[in-house]
Protein backbone atom coordinates (compact mmCIF):
# COMPACT_ATOMS: atom_id res chain seq x y z
CA UNK A 1 0.00 0.00 0.00
CA UNK A 2 1.47 3.46 -0.93
CA UNK A 3 2.42 5.87 1.97
CA UNK A 4 -0.43 8.18 0.82
CA UNK A 5 -3.16 6.17 0.60
CA UNK A 6 -2.34 4.74 3.89
CA UNK A 7 -2.34 8.14 5.36
CA UNK A 8 -5.92 8.81 3.54
CA UNK A 9 -6.87 5.93 4.96
CA UNK A 10 -6.14 6.44 8.95
CA UNK A 11 -7.68 10.07 8.52
CA UNK A 12 -10.79 8.38 7.35
CA UNK A 13 -10.81 6.14 10.20
CA UNK A 14 -10.30 9.03 12.79
CA UNK A 15 -13.25 11.16 10.92
CA UNK A 16 -15.43 7.51 11.46
CA UNK A 17 -14.67 7.64 14.99
CA UNK A 18 -15.07 11.56 15.37
CA UNK A 19 -18.34 11.52 13.91
CA UNK A 20 -19.86 8.72 15.28
CA UNK A 21 -19.28 10.40 19.03
CA UNK A 22 -20.40 13.83 17.53
CA UNK A 23 -23.46 13.32 15.20
CA UNK A 24 -24.43 10.31 17.35
CA UNK A 25 -24.10 7.86 14.15
CA UNK A 26 -22.67 4.73 16.67
CA UNK A 27 -25.12 3.40 18.99
CA UNK A 28 -24.50 3.75 22.60
CA UNK A 29 -23.27 0.54 22.99
CA UNK A 30 -20.61 1.21 20.22
CA UNK A 31 -19.75 4.28 21.64
CA UNK A 32 -19.43 2.83 25.03
CA UNK A 33 -16.72 0.04 23.61
CA UNK A 34 -14.32 2.93 21.92
CA UNK A 35 -11.84 4.38 24.10
CA UNK A 36 -8.65 7.13 23.27
CA UNK A 37 -6.35 4.43 22.94
CA UNK A 38 -9.00 2.70 19.76
CA UNK A 39 -8.76 5.90 18.87
CA UNK A 40 -4.75 6.44 18.45
CA UNK A 41 -4.31 3.01 17.58
CA UNK A 42 -6.93 3.10 14.76
CA UNK A 43 -5.03 6.42 13.73
CA UNK A 44 -1.51 4.55 13.41
CA UNK A 45 -0.34 5.95 17.00
CA UNK A 46 -1.38 3.67 19.52
CA UNK A 47 -0.81 3.93 22.80
CA UNK A 48 2.25 2.44 24.67
CA UNK A 49 1.25 3.39 27.95
CA UNK A 50 -2.43 4.23 29.45
CA UNK A 51 -2.96 5.25 33.07
CA UNK A 52 -6.37 5.88 34.31
CA UNK A 53 -7.52 5.35 37.84
CA UNK A 54 -11.28 6.24 36.47
CA UNK A 55 -12.07 4.51 33.58
CA UNK A 56 -11.23 2.46 30.97
CA UNK A 57 -8.83 3.75 27.75
CA UNK A 58 -9.55 0.97 25.92
CA UNK A 59 -13.08 -0.77 24.83
CA UNK A 60 -11.70 -4.12 25.42
CA UNK A 61 -10.33 -3.34 28.75
CA UNK A 62 -11.43 -5.50 31.85
CA UNK A 63 -8.12 -5.62 34.13
CA UNK A 64 -7.22 -3.39 37.30
CA UNK A 65 -6.83 -0.26 37.16
CA UNK A 66 -5.13 0.59 40.13
CA UNK A 67 -3.94 -1.09 43.40
CA UNK A 68 -4.82 0.48 47.23
CA UNK A 69 -2.97 -0.36 50.28
CA UNK A 70 -4.67 0.62 53.34
CA UNK A 71 -3.34 1.23 57.09
CA UNK A 72 -4.73 -0.73 59.23
CA UNK A 73 -2.95 -3.73 57.97
CA UNK A 74 -0.83 -2.79 55.23
CA UNK A 75 -2.54 -5.14 52.59
CA UNK A 76 -3.24 -4.10 49.45
CA UNK A 77 -6.65 -4.59 46.77
CA UNK A 78 -6.71 -4.09 42.95
CA UNK A 79 -9.54 -2.39 42.06
CA UNK A 80 -11.23 -3.08 38.78
CA UNK A 81 -14.03 -2.17 36.34
CA UNK A 82 -17.72 -2.41 36.60
CA UNK A 83 -18.12 -4.01 33.53
CA UNK A 84 -15.28 -4.26 30.33
CA UNK A 85 -14.23 -0.95 28.63
CA UNK A 86 -16.29 0.34 31.50
CA UNK A 87 -15.56 2.85 34.39
CA UNK A 88 -13.74 2.06 37.92
CA UNK A 89 -16.03 0.01 40.83
CA UNK A 90 -14.91 2.62 43.33
CA UNK A 91 -17.58 0.69 45.58
CA UNK A 92 -14.72 -1.97 45.98
CA UNK A 93 -12.12 0.48 46.98
CA UNK A 94 -14.64 2.59 49.54
CA UNK A 95 -15.43 -1.00 51.65
CA UNK A 96 -11.72 -1.91 51.43
CA UNK A 97 -10.87 1.21 52.84
CA UNK A 98 -13.88 1.78 55.24
CA UNK A 99 -12.49 2.40 58.98
CA UNK A 100 -9.20 3.40 57.44
CA UNK A 101 -6.82 5.35 55.33
CA UNK A 102 -5.83 3.59 51.99
CA UNK A 103 -3.01 5.03 49.45
CA UNK A 104 -2.38 4.25 45.84
CA UNK A 105 0.48 1.78 45.57
CA UNK A 106 -0.15 1.06 41.54
CA UNK A 107 -1.47 2.58 38.53
CA UNK A 108 -1.62 -0.07 35.55
CA UNK A 109 -0.91 0.58 32.15
CA UNK A 110 -3.54 -0.53 29.89
CA UNK A 111 -1.23 -0.52 27.01
CA UNK A 112 -0.04 -4.57 27.84
CA UNK A 113 3.49 -3.33 27.94
CA UNK A 114 3.75 -3.38 31.79
CA UNK A 115 4.31 0.29 32.04
CA UNK A 116 2.39 0.75 35.05
CA UNK A 117 3.98 3.73 37.85
CA UNK A 118 4.74 3.13 41.43
CA UNK A 119 6.13 5.00 44.32
CA UNK A 120 9.19 6.73 42.50
CA UNK A 121 12.93 6.23 43.88
CA UNK A 122 15.12 9.34 45.32
CA UNK A 123 16.84 11.11 42.87
CA UNK A 124 19.21 13.65 41.47
CA UNK A 125 16.92 16.67 43.26
CA UNK A 126 15.36 14.92 46.49
CA UNK A 127 15.69 11.88 48.36
CA UNK A 128 12.86 9.15 48.44
CA UNK A 129 11.16 7.41 47.68
CA UNK A 130 8.29 9.55 47.74
CA UNK A 131 5.04 9.62 49.15
CA UNK A 132 2.37 7.82 47.83
CA UNK A 133 -0.98 9.44 47.32
CA UNK A 134 -4.25 9.22 49.67
CA UNK A 135 -6.37 7.19 47.86
CA UNK A 136 -9.63 8.95 48.67
CA UNK A 137 -9.08 12.40 48.29
CA UNK A 138 -9.95 13.23 44.98
CA UNK A 139 -13.34 12.33 44.49
CA UNK A 140 -15.04 12.53 41.24
CA UNK A 141 -17.18 11.06 39.06
CA UNK A 142 -17.04 9.77 35.45
CA UNK A 143 -20.40 9.11 32.89
CA UNK A 144 -22.33 9.51 36.75
CA UNK A 145 -20.19 6.77 38.09
CA UNK A 146 -18.09 7.40 41.15
CA UNK A 147 -14.14 7.19 40.78
CA UNK A 148 -11.23 8.48 42.34
CA UNK A 149 -8.35 10.48 40.99
CA UNK A 150 -4.50 10.87 42.28
CA UNK A 151 -4.47 14.06 44.16
CA UNK A 152 -0.67 15.06 44.33
CA UNK A 153 0.57 17.26 46.44
CA UNK A 154 4.32 17.95 47.16
CA UNK A 155 6.71 14.85 47.86
CA UNK A 156 4.03 12.89 46.09
CA UNK A 157 5.47 11.27 42.71
CA UNK A 158 5.37 7.97 40.58
CA UNK A 159 7.77 6.88 38.27
CA UNK A 160 8.98 3.98 35.72
CA UNK A 161 12.45 3.28 34.94
CA UNK A 162 12.27 0.43 33.08
CA UNK A 163 9.37 0.82 30.28
CA UNK A 164 8.68 -1.12 27.27
CA UNK A 165 8.11 0.97 23.96
CA UNK A 166 8.54 4.51 25.34
CA UNK A 167 10.00 6.93 22.68
CA UNK A 168 13.78 7.40 23.00
CA UNK A 169 16.01 9.87 21.42
CA UNK A 170 14.21 11.72 18.62
CA UNK A 171 11.61 9.30 18.45
CA UNK A 172 7.78 10.91 17.84
CA UNK A 173 5.46 10.44 20.40
CA UNK A 174 2.09 12.10 21.69
CA UNK A 175 0.79 12.29 25.36
CA UNK A 176 -2.53 13.55 26.58
CA UNK A 177 -3.40 14.06 30.58
CA UNK A 178 -6.42 15.24 32.24
CA UNK A 179 -5.65 17.02 35.56
CA UNK A 180 -8.18 19.19 37.98
CA UNK A 181 -7.63 22.78 36.90
CA UNK A 182 -7.72 24.41 40.45
CA UNK A 183 -5.11 22.05 42.14
CA UNK A 184 -1.85 23.74 41.13
CA UNK A 185 0.94 25.41 42.75
CA UNK A 186 3.93 26.75 41.84
CA UNK A 187 6.65 24.07 42.72
CA UNK A 188 8.47 21.39 40.22
CA UNK A 189 7.17 19.64 38.50
CA UNK A 190 3.85 18.16 38.24
CA UNK A 191 4.93 16.17 35.05
CA UNK A 192 3.34 13.13 32.92
CA UNK A 193 5.41 11.77 30.28
CA UNK A 194 9.04 11.24 29.35
CA UNK A 195 12.01 11.31 31.78
CA UNK A 196 15.49 10.27 32.42
CA UNK A 197 15.76 6.31 33.31
CA UNK A 198 18.08 7.04 35.90
CA UNK A 199 16.14 9.64 37.74
CA UNK A 200 18.68 12.45 37.38
CA UNK A 201 18.84 15.30 35.34
CA UNK A 202 20.65 14.43 32.35
CA UNK A 203 20.89 17.30 30.24
CA UNK A 204 18.67 19.50 27.69
CA UNK A 205 16.51 16.72 25.72
CA UNK A 206 16.92 13.94 27.97
CA UNK A 207 12.83 14.36 28.56
CA UNK A 208 9.85 15.30 27.08
CA UNK A 209 6.59 15.55 29.40
CA UNK A 210 3.12 17.58 30.07
CA UNK A 211 3.57 20.46 33.33
CA UNK A 212 0.97 21.67 34.46
CA UNK A 213 1.08 24.87 37.20
CA UNK A 214 2.15 28.39 37.81
CA UNK A 215 6.06 28.06 37.78
CA UNK A 216 7.98 30.82 35.91
CA UNK A 217 11.12 29.95 36.55
CA UNK A 218 12.01 28.84 33.12
CA UNK A 219 8.83 29.80 31.10
CA UNK A 220 5.43 31.01 31.15
CA UNK A 221 2.32 31.84 29.53
CA UNK A 222 -0.18 34.68 29.38
CA UNK A 223 -2.10 35.73 32.42
CA UNK A 224 -1.40 34.12 36.23
CA UNK A 225 -1.95 30.37 35.06
CA UNK A 226 -1.77 27.65 35.36
CA UNK A 227 -0.29 26.84 32.07
CA UNK A 228 0.20 23.55 29.89
CA UNK A 229 3.98 23.90 28.71
CA UNK A 230 6.53 20.83 27.72
CA UNK A 231 9.27 19.92 30.30
CA UNK A 232 12.16 18.95 27.87
CA UNK A 233 14.40 19.48 30.91
CA UNK A 234 16.55 22.21 32.40
CA UNK A 235 13.51 23.81 31.12
CA UNK A 236 9.69 24.41 30.75
CA UNK A 237 8.82 25.90 27.37
CA UNK A 238 5.48 27.57 26.41
CA UNK A 239 6.28 27.69 23.10
CA UNK A 240 10.15 28.27 20.80
CA UNK A 241 11.22 30.90 23.08
CA UNK A 242 12.51 30.44 26.67
CA UNK A 243 10.65 32.52 29.18
CA UNK A 244 7.33 34.27 28.01
CA UNK A 245 5.31 33.28 24.59
CA UNK A 246 1.89 35.18 24.66
CA UNK A 247 -0.28 32.94 22.73
CA UNK A 248 -0.20 30.11 26.29
CA UNK A 249 -3.10 31.24 27.62
CA UNK A 250 -4.15 30.51 31.44
CA UNK A 251 -5.82 27.30 31.77
CA UNK A 252 -7.94 26.19 34.83
CA UNK A 253 -10.84 24.02 33.48
CA UNK A 254 -11.81 22.01 36.69
CA UNK A 255 -11.17 19.08 34.49
CA UNK A 256 -8.32 20.31 31.84
CA UNK A 257 -7.42 18.29 29.43
CA UNK A 258 -3.32 18.64 28.05
CA UNK A 259 -1.52 17.61 25.58
CA UNK A 260 2.16 17.46 24.13
CA UNK A 261 3.63 16.08 21.42
CA UNK A 262 6.82 15.86 19.16
CA UNK A 263 8.61 14.75 16.97
CA UNK A 264 11.87 15.79 14.83
CA UNK A 265 12.44 19.57 15.25
CA UNK A 266 8.17 19.75 15.77
CA UNK A 267 6.39 19.65 18.75
CA UNK A 268 3.12 21.53 19.74
CA UNK A 269 1.19 21.78 22.73
CA UNK A 270 -2.72 21.83 23.07
CA UNK A 271 -5.71 21.33 25.30
CA UNK A 272 -9.40 22.13 25.90
CA UNK A 273 -12.34 21.78 28.94
CA UNK A 274 -12.90 18.00 29.58
CA UNK A 275 -15.99 18.46 29.78
CA UNK A 276 -17.35 19.91 26.80
CA UNK A 277 -15.80 21.30 23.66
CA UNK A 278 -12.75 21.11 21.38
CA UNK A 279 -9.30 21.27 21.70
CA UNK A 280 -7.08 24.56 21.14
CA UNK A 281 -3.37 24.52 19.99
CA UNK A 282 -0.97 27.23 21.72
CA UNK A 283 2.35 26.09 19.97
CA UNK A 284 2.88 24.27 16.74
CA UNK A 285 6.00 24.58 15.09
CA UNK A 286 10.04 24.14 15.85
CA UNK A 287 11.83 23.11 18.88
CA UNK A 288 12.94 25.81 21.47
CA UNK A 289 15.53 27.66 20.09
CA UNK A 290 18.23 27.28 22.68
CA UNK A 291 21.16 24.84 22.28
CA UNK A 292 20.41 20.65 23.18
CA UNK A 293 16.96 20.19 21.74
CA UNK A 294 17.29 19.62 18.29
CA UNK A 295 17.84 16.55 17.97
CA UNK A 296 16.47 15.53 21.04
CA UNK A 297 17.72 12.67 23.29
CA UNK A 298 14.77 11.11 24.88
CA UNK A 299 15.22 8.38 27.45
CA UNK A 300 11.48 6.64 27.68
CA UNK A 301 10.71 6.91 31.65
CA UNK A 302 7.71 7.69 32.83
CA UNK A 303 7.13 9.93 35.78
CA UNK A 304 3.27 11.44 36.99
CA UNK A 305 3.20 14.58 39.72
CA UNK A 306 7.72 14.89 40.03
CA UNK A 307 10.20 15.79 37.31
CA UNK A 308 12.69 14.29 35.60
CA UNK A 309 15.13 14.44 38.32
CA UNK A 310 12.84 13.66 41.18
CA UNK A 311 12.24 17.48 41.70
CA UNK A 312 8.93 17.26 44.02
CA UNK A 313 7.82 20.37 45.04
CA UNK A 314 4.63 20.48 42.65
CA UNK A 315 0.78 20.12 43.65
CA UNK A 316 -1.86 18.27 41.12
CA UNK A 317 -4.47 15.90 40.40
CA UNK A 318 -4.59 13.39 37.76
CA UNK A 319 -7.53 11.24 36.41
CA UNK A 320 -6.12 9.28 33.05
CA UNK A 321 -3.23 10.14 30.48
CA UNK A 322 -1.53 8.18 27.74
CA UNK A 323 1.52 8.41 25.76
CA UNK A 324 1.48 7.31 22.24
CA UNK A 325 4.11 5.45 19.52
CA UNK A 326 4.12 8.02 16.42
CA UNK A 327 2.96 11.76 16.19
CA UNK A 328 -0.64 11.89 16.64
CA UNK A 329 -2.34 14.23 14.22
CA UNK A 330 -4.82 16.84 15.36
CA UNK A 331 -7.54 15.12 14.15
CA UNK A 332 -6.83 11.81 16.37
CA UNK A 333 -6.69 14.42 18.79
CA UNK A 334 -9.88 16.01 18.44
CA UNK A 335 -11.54 12.71 18.52
CA UNK A 336 -9.88 11.71 21.70
CA UNK A 337 -11.23 14.87 22.88
CA UNK A 338 -14.41 14.26 22.04
CA UNK A 339 -14.19 10.50 23.81
CA UNK A 340 -13.35 12.22 26.82
CA UNK A 341 -16.41 14.78 26.71
CA UNK A 342 -18.91 11.63 26.03
CA UNK A 343 -17.91 10.76 29.68
CA UNK A 344 -18.76 13.89 31.24
CA UNK A 345 -16.12 13.95 33.52
CA UNK A 346 -17.71 15.40 37.18
CA UNK A 347 -21.54 14.86 35.88
CA UNK A 348 -24.01 17.32 34.84
CA UNK A 349 -26.00 16.92 38.10
CA UNK A 350 -29.25 18.57 38.66
CA UNK A 351 -28.80 18.14 42.82
CA UNK A 352 -31.76 15.55 43.00
CA UNK A 353 -34.26 18.96 43.32
CA UNK A 354 -35.23 21.76 40.77
CA UNK A 355 -32.27 24.43 41.81
CA UNK A 356 -29.41 25.39 39.34
CA UNK A 357 -26.05 26.07 39.14
CA UNK A 358 -25.89 28.36 36.39
CA UNK A 359 -24.63 31.42 36.89
CA UNK A 360 -27.04 34.09 37.77
CA UNK A 361 -29.69 31.45 38.75
CA UNK A 362 -30.87 31.34 42.94
CA UNK A 363 -30.97 28.05 44.74
CA UNK A 364 -31.21 26.51 48.27
CA UNK A 365 -28.60 23.68 49.45
CA UNK A 366 -30.46 21.29 51.48
CA UNK A 367 -28.76 19.24 53.84
CA UNK A 368 -28.93 14.61 52.74
CA UNK A 369 -28.22 13.38 56.46
CA UNK A 370 -30.96 11.44 57.65
CA UNK A 371 -31.20 13.72 60.67
CA UNK A 372 -31.15 16.90 58.86
CA UNK A 373 -33.34 16.62 55.70
CA UNK A 374 -35.33 19.49 56.60
CA UNK A 375 -32.12 21.78 57.41
CA UNK A 376 -31.05 24.29 54.79
CA UNK A 377 -27.53 26.12 54.47
CA UNK A 378 -28.26 29.60 55.98
CA UNK A 379 -26.27 32.67 57.37
CA UNK A 380 -27.05 34.02 60.75
CA UNK A 381 -27.71 37.57 60.89
CA UNK A 382 -26.44 37.89 64.32
CA UNK A 383 -22.95 37.08 63.74
CA UNK A 384 -22.61 35.93 59.81
CA UNK A 385 -21.87 32.70 60.69
CA UNK A 386 -23.22 30.03 58.19
CA UNK A 387 -25.48 27.16 59.71
CA UNK A 388 -27.78 24.52 58.91
CA UNK A 389 -31.03 25.14 59.94
CA UNK A 390 -34.79 23.85 59.16
CA UNK A 391 -36.55 26.07 57.00
CA UNK A 392 -40.40 25.55 55.57
CA UNK A 393 -42.83 27.25 54.08
CA UNK A 394 -43.83 29.20 57.23
CA UNK A 395 -40.87 30.82 58.18
CA UNK A 396 -40.28 34.12 57.59
CA UNK A 397 -39.32 36.15 54.76
CA UNK A 398 -35.85 37.12 56.57
CA UNK A 399 -34.96 33.43 57.32
CA UNK A 400 -36.47 32.64 53.33
CA UNK A 401 -34.01 34.84 52.29
CA UNK A 402 -30.89 33.83 54.59
CA UNK A 403 -31.40 30.61 53.00
CA UNK A 404 -31.18 31.65 49.42
CA UNK A 405 -28.14 32.15 47.27
CA UNK A 406 -27.37 33.78 44.16
CA UNK A 407 -25.13 31.89 42.00
CA UNK A 408 -21.43 33.39 40.20
CA UNK A 409 -18.94 32.01 38.50
CA UNK A 410 -16.56 30.86 40.66
CA UNK A 411 -14.39 34.34 41.72
CA UNK A 412 -10.88 32.25 41.45
CA UNK A 413 -11.50 29.93 38.99
CA UNK A 414 -14.80 30.49 36.67
CA UNK A 415 -15.24 26.48 36.52
CA UNK A 416 -16.33 26.27 39.38
CA UNK A 417 -19.43 28.83 41.30
CA UNK A 418 -18.92 31.03 44.02
CA UNK A 419 -22.38 31.80 46.01
CA UNK A 420 -23.44 35.27 47.20
CA UNK A 421 -26.00 35.99 49.39
CA UNK A 422 -29.55 36.70 48.20
CA UNK A 423 -30.71 39.66 50.91
CA UNK A 424 -27.29 40.80 51.29
CA UNK A 425 -25.97 42.12 47.74
CA UNK A 426 -22.50 41.82 47.74
CA UNK A 427 -21.74 39.09 50.78
CA UNK A 428 -20.59 35.97 49.71
CA UNK A 429 -19.96 32.06 51.49
CA UNK A 430 -16.15 32.52 52.65
CA UNK A 431 -14.33 30.31 54.82
CA UNK A 432 -11.89 31.48 57.39
CA UNK A 433 -10.00 28.55 59.82
CA UNK A 434 -12.19 26.31 57.95
CA UNK A 435 -15.37 27.38 59.29
CA UNK A 436 -17.72 29.10 56.66
CA UNK A 437 -19.06 32.85 57.25
CA UNK A 438 -20.83 35.51 55.14
CA UNK A 439 -18.35 38.11 54.25
CA UNK A 440 -18.03 41.30 51.73
CA UNK A 441 -15.85 40.70 49.08
CA UNK A 442 -12.34 43.26 48.75
CA UNK A 443 -11.00 42.01 45.64
CA UNK A 444 -8.34 39.79 47.28
CA UNK A 445 -6.66 37.03 45.37
CA UNK A 446 -7.34 35.31 49.10
CA UNK A 447 -10.97 36.01 48.92
CA UNK A 448 -11.27 34.64 45.74
CA UNK A 449 -9.97 31.28 46.37
CA UNK A 450 -12.16 31.32 49.92
CA UNK A 451 -15.19 31.68 48.18
CA UNK A 452 -15.12 29.81 45.33
CA UNK A 453 -16.59 25.60 45.56
CA UNK A 454 -16.02 23.11 42.74
CA UNK A 455 -19.08 21.35 42.68
CA UNK A 456 -18.98 17.57 42.01
CA UNK A 457 -21.55 14.84 41.90
CA UNK A 458 -22.48 14.32 46.05
CA UNK A 459 -20.34 12.29 47.39
CA UNK A 460 -23.23 10.35 49.00
CA UNK A 461 -24.89 9.64 45.81
CA UNK A 462 -27.32 12.51 46.08
CA UNK A 463 -27.19 16.17 44.61
CA UNK A 464 -23.66 17.80 44.71
CA UNK A 465 -20.59 18.33 46.86
CA UNK A 466 -18.91 21.46 46.73
CA UNK A 467 -14.48 21.07 47.00
CA UNK A 468 -12.81 23.95 48.30
CA UNK A 469 -10.96 25.63 45.55
CA UNK A 470 -7.93 25.96 47.31
CA UNK A 471 -8.00 23.07 49.70
CA UNK A 472 -8.92 20.67 47.15
CA UNK A 473 -9.22 17.72 49.97
CA UNK A 474 -11.72 19.51 51.90
CA UNK A 475 -15.73 20.12 51.15
CA UNK A 476 -18.71 22.21 52.49
CA UNK A 477 -19.72 20.10 55.40
CA UNK A 478 -22.35 20.43 58.11
CA UNK A 479 -20.93 19.53 61.28
CA UNK A 480 -23.18 20.18 64.70
CA UNK A 481 -25.22 22.61 62.77
CA UNK A 482 -22.30 24.37 61.88
CA UNK A 483 -21.21 24.85 58.28
CA UNK A 484 -17.04 24.17 57.45
CA UNK A 485 -14.89 23.28 54.70
CA UNK A 486 -13.70 19.76 56.40
CA UNK A 487 -11.55 16.85 54.95
CA UNK A 488 -12.62 13.19 55.30
CA UNK A 489 -10.83 12.64 58.76
CA UNK A 490 -8.07 15.00 60.36
CA UNK A 491 -7.35 16.01 63.43
CA UNK A 492 -10.39 18.91 64.03
CA UNK A 493 -13.85 17.61 65.03
CA UNK A 494 -15.55 18.86 62.22
CA UNK A 495 -12.99 16.47 60.12
CA UNK A 496 -14.37 13.55 61.77
CA UNK A 497 -14.85 10.85 58.76
CA UNK A 498 -18.39 9.59 60.55
CA UNK A 499 -21.19 10.52 58.36
CA UNK A 500 -18.54 12.43 56.12
CA UNK A 501 -20.27 11.57 52.42
CA UNK A 502 -23.41 12.36 53.94
CA UNK A 503 -22.89 15.90 55.46
CA UNK A 504 -20.55 17.06 52.43
CA UNK A 505 -23.37 15.96 50.18
CA UNK A 506 -26.33 18.79 48.97
CA UNK A 507 -29.43 19.20 46.76
CA UNK A 508 -30.10 22.05 44.96
CA UNK A 509 -32.87 22.69 45.50
CA UNK A 510 -36.09 25.47 44.43
CA UNK A 511 -34.94 29.02 46.00
CA UNK A 512 -36.63 29.82 49.10
CA UNK A 513 -36.61 33.54 47.96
Amino acid sequence: MSRTKRSLLTAGAVLALACGMLAGTASTSQAAQQGPCDIYAAAGTPCVAAHSTTRALYGAYNGSLYQVRRASDNTTKDIGLLAAGGYANAAAQDSFCAGTSCVITVIYDQSGRGNGLTQAPAGGAASGPDNLANATAAPTTVAGHEAYGVYIPAGTGYRNNHTNGIATGDNPEGMYAIFDGSHTNGGCCFDYGNAETDSHDDGNGTMEAIYFGTIKVWGYGSGAGPWVMADMENGLYSGVNAGYNANDPTVNYRYTTAIIKGGANQWAIRAGNAQSGGLSTYYSGARPNVSGYNPMKKQGAIILGIGGDNSKGSAGTFYEGVMTSGYPSDATENAVQANINAVAYGGTTTGGGSGSLTPGSRLSLKATTACCTSDYIRHDDADNNVVISPITASSSATDKGDATWIVHAGLSNSACVSFESANQPGQYLRHQNYQLHLSASDGTALFNQDATFCPQAGNNGQGDSFQSANYPTRYLRHYSYTVYIASNGGSNAFDSATSWNDDTSWLLATPWS
